[in-house]
């Protein structure tokens, strides 16, 4: 039977995967629509649309999740409901984290300006760059998925032994391996943070020379180029805001489900941690000037409909 608690969780998490989807498919929409009127497909566009669905699918994970971990908690304990969860999660997770990290670096390369040779040839070769790292990224899953199957299988052994009462060298062992296991999975996420951290350094300080390069030929301290800058850096800052949410609430969630289970304090923090995936497309469409400017003829074709729908009295 679900509790008033269950039920508050259920409705936030629906909430979250809601105001999720309409981000993503919006913006998933808008690009393919875009890309076959042009018959092309550029860079960004790519990108977009690829992070708008590997999104879509952990929200669809995230969506079940939730619901089981509301209405049928023990599940989790099974081999058949537990494994499978959490391996699509963190496919779908590691996907979204390394799309939207390809996307910061793409928005580095775009628009930062450095005279460095290294600079000038990578980002004369930035659609290759970015196609190596997506490569990379598809290795580090393999890894990635081995890790989370024996970090599976060691958290469902310690939950199946916990009610027998294990011996103390077993459950330090059992532990130990678990630690070993997390700080591999906390390596491999340190990758892309370490790579859009990166990008923001470079944007800010490409941004410093840029101002300053302005002020020394008296044209001022704002130009579309700055504008450029700061809309990327908020963009990166934003990313890197929520993916540190993330990330926190991941290793909580994980240490919280290995040592009490199931219980009101995992599924709080799985809200926190579902943040990432529902927030990430609305800072995207903000971000793009595209996406930017078909949301806000939507929204004016939707208030304009809802008011020939519901005229005022005279």
């Amino acid at each position: 039977m679900a509790t008033e608690f269950d039920k508050i969780f259920l409705t936030l998490a629906i909430v979250e995967f809601i105001i999720g989807m309409l981000g993503n498919v919006f913006t998933g929409l808008v690009n393919c629509s875009e890309g076959i009127k042009n018959q092309k497909v550029f860079s960004v566009d790519f990108i977009l649309t690829c992070l708008a669905i590997s999104t879509i699918g952990q929200l669809l994970v995230v969506l079940f999740d939730s619901c089981v971990a509301g209405l049928a908690p023990h599940l989790y304990a099974t081999d058949r409901v537990g494994k499978p969860v959490a391996m699509l999660w963190h496919m779908t997770n590691h996907l979204t984290t390394w799309l939207a990290t390809c996307l910061s670096i793409f928005y580095f390369f775009k628009i930062a300006h450095f005279p460095h040779s290294l600079f000038l040839w990578l980002r004369w070769r930035m659609n290759r760059v970015i196609a190596i790292l997506l490569t990379l990224s598809l290795f580090l899953l393999i890894f990635d998925c081995l890790v989370i199957e024996m970090f599976m299988d060691i958290s469902l052994n310690i939950i199946d032994k916990s009610n027998l009462t294990l011996y103390l060298d077993e459950s330090k062992t059992l532990y130990d391996k678990l630690s070993l296991l997390k700080t591999l999975l906390s390596l491999n996420s340190f990758i892309p943070f370490s790579l859009c951290l990166t990008s923001l350094l470079f944007l800010f300080l490409s941004l410093v020379r840029h101002t300053r390069n302005l002020k020394l030929s008296s044209l001022g301290s704002r130009d579309s180029s700055t504008e450029a800058h700061r809309r990327a850096m908020k963009m990166v800052m934003s990313f890197l805001f929520l993916f540190i949410v993330h990330f926190f609430s991941l290793q909580v969630t994980n240490w919280t489900f290995c040592i009490l289970g199931n219980n009101k304090y995992t599924q709080f923090v799985m809200l926190a941690l579902n943040a990432f995936p529902s927030c990430h497309s609305f800072i995207l469409i903000l971000g793009n000037s595209k996406l930017r400017q078909t949301a806000v003829r939507l929204l004016w074709h939707l208030r304009n409909y809802t008011k020939r729908l519901n005229p005022l009295p005279l």
